[in-house]
């Protein structure tokens, strides 16, 4: 008799553990689904207020608008941190105001530096998810800029995590190198393929006839 109450109850916990796991499952499709539906829809309609940015280095933008500003580049990067800094130097100076209040700029782990081999870019590609995580949670962006450096690709895949977990909603918005004419860049390939970004733009037409969820805006850079 108690064996039989034994295997009653296991049989019962199982059937509650699949049903709990099915049930967690369903709900992560359902939000991923929903992620990709709204990442996907027009944002003319979105209200214009002052938004928290962070920008991949190198990015333009409209600066009354996206602030504050915060600027990512790789560790071995170190000019485009410098342009950037000059930027907003001349920014502050034009406004009054100081470079602190609108813009921090920082570092981040590449994930593979050029001529890396694949087996050890494995341990990097890990160390710059942990750090790039640590950063989206500081920063906590409302839009996300980039236009190409692989660096974007860690820090755009925790975001869109965060959108999927709904811990934070990130717009993130990737500008193709006008270099690339016939193929996207390996990092706009990710971005696309993957559905992570809320829109990307090319800036040649064949491209975007090859990839046609991309909008093509002529020339930006």
């Amino acid at each position: 008799m108690d064996k039989s109450n034994g295997c009653r109850f296991s049989s019962v916990t199982s059937i509650a553990v699949f049903s709990s796991a099915i049930f967690v499952v369903t709900l992560i499709l359902v939000r991923l689904l929903y992620v990709m539906y709204c990442s996907s829809r027009s944002l003319s309609k979105r209200v214009l207020k002052p938004a928290s940015t962070l920008i991949i280095l190198g990015s333009v933008l409209q600066k009354d608008r996206f602030k504050p500003r915060f600027y990512i580049a790789a560790a071995t990067d170190n000019m485009s941190l410098q342009k950037a800094q000059l930027l907003e130097n001349s920014l502050a100076a034009e406004n009054a105001a100081r470079v602190t209040d609108t813009a921090q700029f920082m570092k981040i782990y590449r994930s593979r530096e050029v001529g890396q081999s694949y087996i050890t870019s494995i341990w990097t590609t890990l160390i710059a998810m942990v750090h790039a995580l640590w950063l989206m949670i500081k920063i906590r962006p409302e839009v996300i800029l980039c236009n190409g450096p692989g660096t974007c690709i860690p820090l755009c895949s925790i975001a869109f995590i965060f959108k999927i977990l709904g811990i934070r909603w990130s717009s993130i918005f990737y500008v193709e190198s006008i270099a690339r004419v016939r193929r996207l860049s390996l990092s706009g390939l990710l971005l696309y393929k993957l559905r992570m970004v809320d829109q990307l733009f090319v800036q040649w037409p064949q491209l975007q006839r090859q990839y046609p969820r991309a909008t093509y805006v002529g020339r930006l850079m």
